[in-house]
């Protein structure tokens, strides 16, 4: 059902297409809470209300409402040749794909699995997310509570090969000669409960082969292990923060951990956004405040620009301090291509008052400075998030299509270096944060430079995404 009053609707800062080093996650910019409670189970669809053409045409009905470019939407097209709603908004936002605007940001996507993923993380699968490497496929990191962990892979484990048992083991070199990234997709089987893989993998403990069945579980979007920690940095103190997706557990994780920061008199931090594609901006509005102590309740957090005919929806959000709240002096934001979105938000909204003390290290982000509302056919369990509103942020900076190195004032280059824990001073990018924290030089992202960094270490990485993304792949870049 369609939800006309702004209040009804809820607005994301979610991740769309992912893809590391040059791709992105999607991803939007607003704020106004999202709903919370998950709804009833819809009845079941009739074929007449959620017949293929009336879900299309509810699908053009919310673009030529809300979409943000309409003037780029053709002037009639019909649904017919179209064989999914998805493959028709393709269609109307196509014009706007190619220009750069709308890089499948526009999408349907379920109700029920969308608000189960955005209110506890909830997933399915193996619980962890993967990166191509040239012909090769690592873990860059598994979730807690989650089956591969479980098994013992994690961080820098080579999948090396895939079967549904041991007996029919192809190696990912030729899944990938054969059917592309998509065949790995395919190999990995889909996200059900009870779907299980063998894997042959690699890691420090050598080569073996391993059973794993996916489950259901949820994403802590801070890390039991290293999303929150306090590192001596040379006699100094520096709070890190591993933040993997926007959602509305964060909440209170978050509040938790800059409380401690706070007591401790830490004025220095390093946000790690490297692969968090985005989510509720509710929740990247609460993180903003977190890092404003030393901001004014005057002081503009970001404005909200919606297209002209639903120009009385527009917003500027000022700063909250909470009791919770730190001063910063420096921020190091950790980025990658799947940096997107809610991340964005906030590194570009602080940029304007920390100036030279705010800066991104890695590689450029993606560049996501447009964000998504979502209406509900709630019969149909189809939920439309279509790109609806631009940010910018208090020195009107918002047209970082291209990622963030030409905003920051600050950029080093680091590479991710999955050889080493996450939160480990000693990986690549965290100790190139460090390093901008104690006031020590390093080289500039260059502007426009998206991907990751290519050395003979580590090649341009790509985050895979399946042709048919879960809510939890299109949030969290990577996962299966």
């Amino acid at each position: 059902m369609k939800r006309n009053s702004l209040k009804s609707i809820i607005l994301v800062l979610a991740a769309g297409v992912t893809a590391c080093g040059g791709g992105g996650s999607g991803g939007g910019t607003v704020t106004v809470p999202p709903t919370s409670t998950t709804p009833p189970p819809p009845p079941p669809p009739t074929s007449t209300s959620c017949s293929l053409t009336n879900r299309q045409n509810f699908a053009a009905s919310v673009l030529n409402e809300w979409y943000l470019f309409p003037e780029t939407l053709p002037a009639s097209l019909s649904p017919a040749p179209y064989n999914s709603v998805q493959a028709y908004i393709d269609a109307l936002t196509a014009t706007a794909r190619g220009q750069g605007r709308d890089r499948f940001f526009t999408y349907i996507t379920s109700i029920q699995e969308e608000n189960a993923f955005f209110s506890s993380g909830s997933s399915a699968g193996l619980g962890i997310r993967l990166s191509f490497q040239g012909s090769r496929l690592f873990v860059i990191e598994a979730f807690e509570g989650a089956p591969a962990l479980a098994a013992g892979i994690d961080r820098g484990t080579e999948i090396l090969s895939i079967g549904t048992d041991a007996s029919n083991l192809t190696s990912v070199a030729d899944i990938l000669a054969s059917q592309g990234s998509a065949g790995v997709s395919n190999a990995l089987g889909p996200n059900t409960v009870g779907t299980s893989r063998v894997l042959r993998i690699t890691d420090a403990s050598g080569a073996r082969n391993v059973t794993v069945t996916k489950a259901d579980y949820n994403i802590s979007p801070l890390s039991t292990r290293y999303g929150v920690k306090v590192i001596d940095n040379g006699g100094q103190r520096v709070g890190y923060i591993n933040m993997r997706t926007f959602i509305s557990t964060a909440d209170n994780q978050l509040r938790t951990a800059f409380a401690d920061f706070r007591t401790q008199g830490i004025t220095n931090f390093v946000i790690d956004f490297r692969y968090n594609g985005g989510g509720l901006v509710s929740t990247a509005e609460l993180m903003g405040d977190l890092l404003g102590g030393n901001r004014f309740s005057s002081d503009v957090f970001s404005v909200t620009r919606f297209r002209a005919s639903k120009a009385s929806n527009n917003e500027t959000r000022r700063f909250a301090p909470q009791s919770q709240s730190v001063s910063p002096v420096k921020i190091a934001f950790i980025s990658t291509g799947a940096t997107a979105s809610a991340s964005e938000l906030v590194m570009a909204s602080f940029a304007p008052y920390l100036g030279v003390n705010a800066a991104l290290i890695g590689s450029n982000s993606f560049g996501k400075p447009v964000g998504q509302i979502a209406v509900d056919q709630t019969a149909c369990d189809d939920r439309i998030r279509v790109v609806a509103f631009a940010k910018e942020n208090a020195a009107g900076q918002g047209d970082y299509y291209s990622g963030l190195a030409g905003t920051m004032r600050t950029t080093c280059a680091a590479a991710d270096d999955i050889t080493r824990p996450l939160g480990d001073p000693l990986e690549g990018s965290l100790r190139t944060a460090l390093d901008f924290i104690a006031g020590r030089s390093c080289t500039a992202i260059a502007v426009g430079q998206s991907a990751q960094s290519t050395s003979s270490r580590t090649e341009r990485r790509v985050l895979p995404l399946p042709e048919n993304p879960s809510t939890s792949q299109r949030e969290v870049a990577g996962s299966f």
